[in-house]
């Protein structure tokens, strides 16, 4: 009953959410739809911990989407085999994604140490912060410790063939039995992100400034002064 709840149940919970959450966000609440910044009170720790998290996650991001979407059977026909796609993941996902989890780290402890950067902050953005720290470094456990410790698991052969099956409505919670706690939590923590995504400043990922081109409206700000 646990494994069918967690590995059914709670991932369609959390793509429900992250979907329809979308939808009610962007209908009731476009004004504040764009992430608050936080430049003018501290801008050193800000601008490197923003490019070393952006220029990493999105290897990282293209990682995942290879290695959970792509079938083994693919790779093996384009000429990837196991051991090179494993030296890819480990060492080129080990660098991008050590480059993620530094840049989370100084993004983090500036949005907790630095006074005037969390009073400025909401309850979420310290919730996101946090949640995504814990995601980047369970990640980084699961590639470079638990894949040493456990060089015979592979997650192609279980969480890849689960998580595609979620897209076709017959998911199999037997296949994640067997699957190492570090890249459970891993995987669960992810799509706990993504239901919290529609209520945080995470939205502001979809915002492209072409779109207050045409707009009729300007919304103003005003600064109480002493």
């Amino acid at each position: 009953m646990v494994d069918q709840f967690l590995w059914v149940i709670f991932p369609y919970i959390c793509m429900a959410i992250f979907i329809f959450g979308h939808i009610y966000r962007y209908r009731t609440d476009q004004f504040h739809w764009t992430a608050k910044s936080s430049e003018f009170i501290e801008k050193k720790q800000l601008m490197i911990g923003s490019i070393l998290f952006h220029l990493g996650i999105i290897p990282v991001i293209l990682g995942h989407v290879s290695g959970l979407g792509i079938p083994k059977s693919w790779m093996h026909a384009v000429g990837v085999n196991d051991h090179l796609y494993h030296i890819g993941a480990i060492y080129v996902g080990g660098f991008f994604g050590f480059m993620t989890l530094l840049g989370m780290i100084i993004l983090t402890f500036r949005r907790f140490t630095i006074r005037s950067v969390r009073m400025l902050s909401s309850a979420s953005d310290l919730i996101v912060n946090s949640l995504l720290l814990f995601i980047v470094i369970m990640g980084m456990y699961a590639t470079l410790v638990t894949n040493v410790v456990q060089p015979e698991f592979d997650y192609r052969s279980s969480i890849s063939v689960w998580f595609r099956d979620l897209f076709f409505l017959r998911p199999d919670p037997a296949l994640m039995s067997g699957v190492p706690m570090s890249f459970k939590i891993h995987v669960l923590a992810g799509f706990a992100i993504f239901a919290l995504w529609p209520f945080t400043r995470l939205v502001h990922v979809w915002s492209v400034p072409l779109i207050y081109v045409g707009r009729s409206y300007i919304l103003y700000r005003k600064h109480k002064t002493n």
